[in-house]
């Protein structure tokens, strides 16, 4: 049998080795989780027309296409720097809530320069937070963005049945899937950076410190 330091230390360097090699792949998961809600927050695709439709069209948080009764040709207005062509109150509360998740998501991905400066398992931990609290603000404003499907605007596309929380003719579209998804990897990745902050405190196996300690 391996000496009981020779042992602990092969058991480190494993233990090393996987904590990094799942930090690596928790790094790759978040730009790719900012890349989504980047997406998701500029596309304006989260419901749309359908065969039942009385116009063509589609809406997203801030931007929205609707189709001309005339010439068929769609009518697109929204600028997420102007509130006032935003169709409905809940779509800018649902932008702002949004626009929060993806800056917080953004902001975790700054602060992996931290880890050049700062004790690994903070770093984690602090990013981890953040991931939290950008899928509870995405969930609040998935939650809050179908309260404004009675706006005028949208029954124009959808049908005058179309009301809060109800549709009428429309559709969801692949934006609103998109971020619905993203809350749920959102929380993925908060879970998997609290286990990787708390391995960084326990790097060490207690028995090797130990040893160390008495070899010093």
């Amino acid at each position: 049998m391996l000496p009981a330091q020779e042992a602990a230390k092969i058991y480190h360097t494993n233990y090393v080795r996987n904590a990094r090699a799942v930090g690596v792949l928790w790094t790759v998961f978040t730009i790719t989780f900012a890349v989504i809600t980047v997406v998701v927050f500029i596309q304006p695709y989260w419901i749309g027309d359908s065969v039942h439709t009385p116009q063509a069209g589609y809406f997203g948080l801030f931007h929205y296409c609707i189709g001309n009764a005339l010439t068929s040709e769609l009518v697109c207005k929204g600028s997420a720097l102007d509130f006032g062509s935003i169709p409905s109150g809940a779509f800018k509360t649902a932008m702002f809530f949004v626009g929060i998740s993806m800056l917080l998501v953004v902001s975790s991905i700054v602060c992996f320069s931290l880890f050049f400066f700062c004790n690994a398992g903070s770093v984690y931990k602090i990013c981890a937070w953040m991931q939290l609290a950008s899928s509870t603000c995405m969930v609040i404003g998935c939650m809050i963005y179908p309260d404004g499907w009675d706006s005028e605007q949208v029954k124009r596309m959808c049908g005058q049945r179309t009301d809060k929380y109800t549709l009428g003719n429309c559709t969801v579209r692949w934006a609103y899937i998109l971020a619905i998804i993203s809350i749920m990897d959102s929380l993925i990745l908060s879970m998997v950076a609290f286990s990787l902050g708390s391995r960084q405190d326990k790097l060490l196996p207690e028995d090797f410190q130990v040893e160390g300690k008495d070899n010093a």
